[in-house]
């Protein structure tokens, strides 16, 4: 097994739970890590055969581009993404 991680992910969003938090907005940063058999692609060299950073950080986005009331429906909102 192995660890991909993209750390300090830096987005300006849109949430809380009060409805001035949702105006005002914040800074937020994400933290994301994924283990996964690294073996196949450290053995082919193929972006195909491991997770693809571009596709989390492009995951990550989008779902901080959304407005939600509580942190920890964006955490499921994004683990939920990037396992599909």
């Amino acid at each position: 097994m192995g660890l991909i991680a993209l750390e300090g992910m830096e987005f300006f969003s849109y949430h809380g739970y009060y409805d001035e938090e949702q105006k005002i907005g914040n800074k937020y940063a994400i933290d994301v890590s994924i283990e996964t058999n690294l073996q196949k692609a450290a053995q082919t060299d193929k972006l195909r055969e491991t997770i693809n950073y571009e596709e989390v950080y492009r995951i990550v986005a989008l779902v901080m581009q959304q407005r939600h009331r509580l942190l920890e429906h964006v955490a499921y909102e994004i683990i939920n993404e990037v396992r599909s």
